[in-house]
């Protein structure tokens, strides 16, 4: 029934870009590859003068509990501010257990109804973090989710290319072995990734060669998990092993996560990259910091809170916000102008 209505609505559908046109067909009439690690490609516009700006929440979902409501509404304030393009999500959208379907009340309840602002009332890019994964996945990435709140887009990966920034979206639990190996009392939803081998090969092979054919002045990759991090969760050695080594070598300026319930800022050691950590959407873990690993180490908070960035051709600024809207950490980038040619 559900979507006998929603192909019903497909001429109504003008709002959307060719690609999300295409996506919606696609699962309509099952062609939609949630078995693939193919990377779906979207445009996204800078506004009048170039630029762009964007803010950055992770591990949220809990129906306004733990102070999401109240990092909703700094978000909210400093959306308008900045007269944001749009919000990226690091995953853990929905506590403890994901989505149990499509009809399930949680996403009211943990997205619509929390982030009400005018100012976020723009496109939400998501990926999905490992508590996603606990509940129906194929729930969380339907589009019947969009067309109940037209703010919402989740995928497995996606490329998202603007005129000054390309950003890749990339699905990382299904790199960390412990999810298959000892997944406790955990049932994980591995629809669509198992052979896990074939799924992670295409995967890298899609992002290196994204990356690789993206003649953008800022590459910005974002996934769930950590590459670097003194959080609770340290490092993840899958995606140190198997991600960090396309991501160096194709340029990529900036790798944004979740996972860690806290902010941080890390420089990396041997290349330009910039780890920022975003996982303070609600639940925050108090004291939970590594003092093994602080190489490269600018900033480091364990509570709520948020980030922006906004970009020009040459220049990015990042702040990480508290969850009282307060700016905590600045760093300020700076490229070379693509030649014209």
């Amino acid at each position: 029934m559900l979507k006998l209505s929603f192909l019903q609505s497909m001429a109504s559908l003008d709002y959307l870009s060719l690609p999300e046109k295409c996506f919606y067909f696609c699962f309509c009439f099952g062609f939609l590859p949630l078995s693939s690690a193919e990377l779906w490609q979207f445009q996204h516009s800078v506004k009048a003068d170039g630029s762009l700006s964007f803010l950055v929440i992770g591990d949220w979902g809990r129906r306004g509990a733990y102070n999401q409501s109240q990092v909703a509404f700094q978000m909210g304030r400093i959306g308008e501010d900045l007269n944001i393009d749009f919000v990226a999500s690091t995953g853990d959208n929905f506590y403890d257990d994901g989505l149990k379907s499509i009809n399930d009340l949680l996403f009211q309840e943990s997205f619509t109804q929390i982030y009400t602002a005018s100012s976020l009332q723009k496109q939400w890019y998501n990926v999905l973090g490992n508590h996603d994964y606990r509940g129906n996945v194929e729930a969380q990435l339907s589009p019947i989710l969009r067309m109940m709140d037209s703010r919402w887009l989740c995928l497995r990966n996606f490329v998202v290319q603007t005129e000054i920034a390309d950003f890749f979206f990339v699905d990382t639990t299904p790199f960390v072995d412990k999810y298959f190996l000892k997944p406790n009392k955990h049932t994980y939803d591995w629809r669509g990734i198992i052979p896990r081998k074939k799924y992670l090969t295409k995967l890298l092979r899609d992002v290196e060669l994204a990356m690789r054919k993206s003649a953008a002045n800022w590459k910005i990759v974002v996934g769930h998990h950590t590459i670097r991090s003194i959080g609770h969760h340290a490092d993840t050695k899958e995606l140190v092993q198997h991600l960090l080594p396309i991501l160096e070598a194709n340029n990529a300026d900036m790798y944004i996560n979740g996972h860690d319930h806290c902010l941080q800022h890390i420089s990396s050691t041997r290349s330009p990259i910039q780890f920022l950590t975003s996982g303070g959407g609600s639940k925050a873990w108090k004291g939970e910091i590594d003092k093994r690993n602080r190489n490269g180490t600018r900033f480091y908070y364990d509570g709520q809170g948020f980030m922006s960035i906004q970009l020009t051709e040459a220049e990015a600024r990042i702040i990480f916000y508290d969850v009282f809207g307060r700016a905590l950490h600045n760093l300020n980038l700076f490229k070379q102008l693509n030649s014209a040619m």
